[in-house]
């Protein structure tokens, strides 16, 4: 099996190229990862230009010998290349599988929208750098490889599913880009935020139009939360029970997802 790696945001490290090659010819000998030249190119904050980096998307989305896309990384640039790549990819786009987390949330919703391919979020390349990053990647090759089922979240329950970093689902909100999630169970997770900027995107998720309809709403680790000043005063539990509340949603429950170790891998819609 050939996964195409391509870097669609920021920067990536070429210090986690040998250990996730090294773990998936031991653990998964038949996956042959490919590495796209465009993960070290360097323009700025991104992995290359636009250009450069929709180029590299491109070619391994419409190439009918690469079989999955693994994202090296997210950060932030994603969203720039949807309106360029979207119109342009080709059937063999259409029958691969899609990880990744954090911003490739845009590319994995816009996706999702248009029911090309099979967007999962889940661990990517990168996070084979973490402690323990062996068996948080495990979970990704796992299900591109084999559609193995141990490094699905285990909340999952049958019922169509999507899962966004909140930061991202509020950006998307309001764009073509946003896919319908009626009936949907939507988990959410974040990193890097006071908790005022949660409580402002919560308050966001919970009066948007294009989300009526979800079946309810889990949360996962909100991660490396920056201090308030004055201090927030509230639990993230109650925050986030606050706005489904208002959004007339249930609230289901945490979630094994984020930007931690204990990522677990989500497919779009029924796993």
């Amino acid at each position: 099996m050939k996964i195409g790696i391509v870097a669609p945001a920021s920067r990536g490290k070429r210090e986690a190229l040998a250990p996730a090659s090294a773990f998936a010819a031991i653990t998964h000998p038949d996956a042959d990862l490919i590495f796209s030249s465009q993960c070290w190119e360097e323009d700025g904050h991104f992995a290359g230009s636009d250009a450069s980096r929709a180029a590299a998307f491109l070619q391994m989305a419409n190439d009918p010998a690469i079989d999955a896309i693994w994202f090296l990384r997210g950060g932030y640039g994603s969203n720039r290349l949807l309106t360029s790549v979207m119109p342009q990819l080709g059937p063999a786009a259409w029958h691969k599988a899609y990880c990744g987390y954090s911003d490739v949330g845009f590319l994995l919703g816009a996706l999702y929208a248009r029911r090309i391919g099979r967007p999962v979020h889940g661990p990517m390349v990168i996070d084979s750098q973490r402690v323990g990053g062996d068996v948080t990647v495990a979970r990704s090759l796992g299900w591109l490889v084999s559609g193995d089922r141990q490094g699905l979240e285990p909340g999952l329950d049958g019922r169509p599913a999507a899962a966004f970093n909140l930061s991202i689902l509020g950006a998307l909100i309001g764009t073509p880009w946003m896919p319908d999630l009626a009936d949907h169970v939507l988990l959410i997770e974040d990193v890097s935020e006071p908790l005022y900027n949660i409580d402002r995107l919560l308050w966001h998720m919970a009066h948007a139009t294009q989300l009526r309809g979800v079946a309810g709403v889990r949360l996962g680790a909100v991660s490396d939360i920056k201090p308030n000043d004055p201090p927030w005063g509230e639990p993230l539990e109650l925050i986030i029970q606050r706005w489904c509340g208002e959004m007339g949603v249930p609230y289901l429950g945490r979630a094994l997802i984020g930007h931690t170790a204990d990522n677990h891998v989500v497919p779009f819609g029924v796993a």
